[in-house]
């Protein structure tokens, strides 16, 4: 019998598992993520008990956690850092912002700083307002800092083991929906598409499609949290729209992997980015911003945006529903687009 594969909490703990064992000067520091607790999602679970010196469990203090893993990493050691909720995210900006990002350039020459802060994100569970935002815009455009996002088909092995090579710090955002999925695996996503990479495989970002060689109607941009929900919208368009679409994953989202989002581009008329963070300054704009830059003239129409709606995020499950983005908001603006391109004027 075939084994299922690995649900992307399996994976992310066992890539955990991996770096501990092969680097005996990194640490993981968090709220909770020592066992029998094991986080608040459970991707610690096992690291303390295996490597009981380099596992801590700290008090709750965001800014005095990143404080401590900075520290150790511009001493020369690495560290991992768990934030319970990314939300909390803004009580260790400021570590981030002026040490840990300003470490690895103003000391007069490069300095590694191997530092990873892990932020579970993301709404779909009902938490409200305060447990569920998608803040990684606040952490765009930063010297010297790195954002990667989690991804049902990046394995984690080679994503944490890119982070920390690269000697900078990094932003680890983790869509806390994506924890209970299952990886991908094989090259095939479903009955429909198959996936594969545009460079290395579980480096370079995924992308998915029905026609590997072909030209299509629109190309999709989204971060792994949103990615089933693009797929899902693809899905639609194609069976009831003829619509063809292409979806691109990026696994670093920023500084943005230029050449590979405008290879794929150009094989569409139209480009959507789509991300669960609300407008302004976001993520998306700053690859709308690339995308333009190199393919003016191009594209068809101005890249699209979608985003969630600008509200606070509700807790109750149906009122969360309408102000986070879902499939049938990406379906939606797809549509949209193209019926306004192909209406005779």
């Amino acid at each position: 019998m075939t084994a299922r594969p690995e649900r992307v909490v399996e994976n992310l703990n066992h890539a955990l598992h991996e770096r501990l064992r092969a680097d005996p000067r990194l640490y993981v520091l968090g709220e909770d993520i020592a066992d029998p607790y094991g986080g608040a999602f459970k991707v610690t679970r096992g690291l303390s008990d295996a490597d009981p010196g380099r596992v801590i469990a700290t008090p709750i203090s965001e800014n005095g956690i990143a404080g401590v893993a900075s520290g150790l990493a511009l001493a020369g050691d690495a560290a991992i850092v768990e934030i319970m909720f990314g939300d909390f995210a803004g009580l260790a900006f400021d570590q981030v912002l002026n040490f840990a990002s300003k470490s690895v350039s103003m000391y007069g020459r490069p300095h590694p700083m191997r530092l990873v802060v892990r932020l579970p994100s993301g709404g779909g569970r009902g938490y409200g307002p305060t447990h569920s935002q998608s803040l990684l815009k606040h952490f765009i455009g930063i010297p010297g800092l790195s954002l990667f996002e989690l991804s049902p088909f990046h394995d984690n092995r080679a994503v944490l083991a890119r982070m920390l090579d690269l000697g900078e710090p990094c932003v680890f955002v983790e869509d806390k929906v994506l924890y209970t999925r299952r990886q991908a695996t094989g090259g095939r996503l479903d009955d429909l598409f198959d996936y594969g990479f545009l460079g290395a495989e579980d480096v370079g970002p995924a992308h998915v499609y029905v026609d590997d060689g072909g030209d299509v109607d629109c190309l999709l941009v989204a971060p792994g949290g949103v990615a089933d929900r693009a797929v899902a919208a693809m899905r639609e368009l194609l069976l009831h729209h003829e619509i063809s679409c292409r979806l691109v994953v990026p696994s670093r989202l920023y500084p943005v992997e230029a050449e590979a989002l405008v290879s794929a581009a150009r094989r569409a008329s139209y480009v959507c980015v789509v991300e669960e963070s609300t407008a302004g300054g976001t993520w998306g704009a700053e690859v709308a911003h690339v995308l333009h830059e190199r393919l003016w003239g191009r594209l068809r129409r101005p890249v699209r945006l979608v985003h969630s709606a600008d509200s606070v995020i509700p807790a109750a499950v149906h009122l969360e529903r309408e102000v986070l983005v879902q499939a049938g908001t990406i379906r939606d603006a797809v549509l949209a687009d193209l019926r306004a391109e192909r209406s005779p004027v």
